[in-house]
């Protein structure tokens, strides 16, 4: 099972297992809402693929299959 990514890597918003706030494109990678909103306007900067609502992991799942600590940060221009 992948880890999930547990911060935005445009802003490095925390973004709990649990976060209604992260959205992921096909190959994962993690935003918060806000910056997928305002700053890439739905569109993941690495692939271009579209971003959507990551599922939550809830209750024992995300207790047996907690979010990463290894905090992941890219240097996008639409970050700057």
């Amino acid at each position: 099972m992948l880890e999930l990514r547990p911060n935005c890597e445009c802003c490095d918003a925390d973004l709990p297992g649990d976060s209604p706030d992260a959205l992921i494109c096909s190959f994962e990678c993690t935003f918060c809402r806000a910056c997928a909103d305002t700053r890439l306007h739905g569109r993941c900067p690495n692939c271009s693929g579209q971003l959507l609502a990551r599922p939550p992991r809830v209750g024992q799942a995300l207790a047996n299959n907690p979010a990463s600590t290894q905090r992941v940060r890219k240097p996008h221009t639409a970050c700057a």
